[in-house]
């Protein structure tokens, strides 16, 4: 229930931080799990970071919010004698690119799919929270973007960057450190709780299924998986929140055919056998339900 509780928290403001927000990220701690390999998890308050370290230089994904930057850099130190040399964007939101300014500033360079930059440098709207997102100053925006995907041979491992929206957002990529067997999911993956789906960035249901199912056929039995929230996970327990996903998209989808409207597709509790393992978390079943309408009534109509 901590766990859940830490997700709420950090993701009632995941799009931005106000300039007056830095005192609740006071005594917030960057911890540092090792995964495989050179390899390592690391957890504030903010979306899960993975670092690959060696004598090429640090390899990051995800960098949490503009003002833990200094105490995440302290603990990166800890791990590797190297300067950080690229940071790699699994999406857009805030929780993820919040230190790409500061990290951008002191030499690192930012990749990301081509459709982060594009959001992150242009206002951007959250429907879910009904919140407004300014664009990014130029130092935070992505140097290098792709369009499918790209591939960094780094530190010893290939480390493959892939494209597979629209998934959370229209811009999310998976990272697979391919010698290590380690899969960082961003948040395609909310471990312990129902995942956000970003339907206003171009995210859907449907999306979030296929994009497991692609991280899923990359895995072995021994693989590690970051998610973008929750502990560090494998290949079965994504395979549980995959099928719940499949079962629940099916069932809203048949409320849906049939006429119902958002109010009694949600107050018909299709999630309600799922709800103490999945909706303890801020996406209780309500939201949660409401958005996967969203984003099944968005699809086009069958002909």
């Amino acid at each position: 229930m901590k766990q859940i509780a830490g997700i709420a928290a950090l993701l009632v403001s995941l799009l931005s931080v106000p300039a007056l927000a830095e005192d609740r990220f006071a005594k917030v701690e960057i911890s540092s799990e090792p995964v495989a390999g050179n390899v390592y998890m690391l957890k504030g308050a903010g979306g899960n970071i993975a670092v690959l370290v060696g004598e090429d230089g640090t390899f990051m994904v995800d960098d949490q919010y503009a003002p833990l930057t200094a105490k995440i850099q302290k603990t990166i130190a800890g791990l590797a004698d190297q300067p950080l040399r690229f940071v790699i964007n699994t999406h857009w939101h805030g929780d993820h690119t919040g230190g790409n300014e500061n990290l951008g500033k002191s030499g690192a360079l930012i990749v990301a799919h081509e459709n982060v930059r594009k959001r992150v440098s242009s206002e951007q709207f959250i429907t879910a929270f009904k919140r407004k997102v300014e664009p990014s100053p130029a130092a935070a925006l992505p140097v290098i973007t792709f369009t499918d995907a790209t591939t960094f041979h780094w530190n010893g491992d290939k480390v493959r960057v892939q494209h597979v929206g629209p998934a959370h957002t229209d811009g999310d990529s998976i990272v697979h450190f391919t010698d290590a067997d380690v899969i960082h999911m961003g948040d395609i993956y909310f471990n312990g709780t129902y995942p956000f789906i970003d339907v206003s960035s171009g995210g859907s249901v449907d999306g979030m299924i296929e994009a497991m199912d692609t991280a899923l056929a990359l895995s072995g039995k021994n693989t590690k998986i970051i998610p973008g929230h929750g502990p560090l996970s494998n290949p079965a327990e994504l395979k549980v929140q995959r099928d719940m996903l499949a079962t629940l998209r099916d069932r809203i989808q048949r409320l849906v055919d049939s006429g119902k409207s958002r109010d009694q597709v949600v107050a018909a509790k299709p999630t309600k056998d799922f709800d103490d393992k999945f909706g303890q978390g801020f996406m209780t079943p309500d939201i949660w339900t409401g958005i996967v309408y969203d984003s099944l009534a968005a699809k086009p109509k069958k002909s």
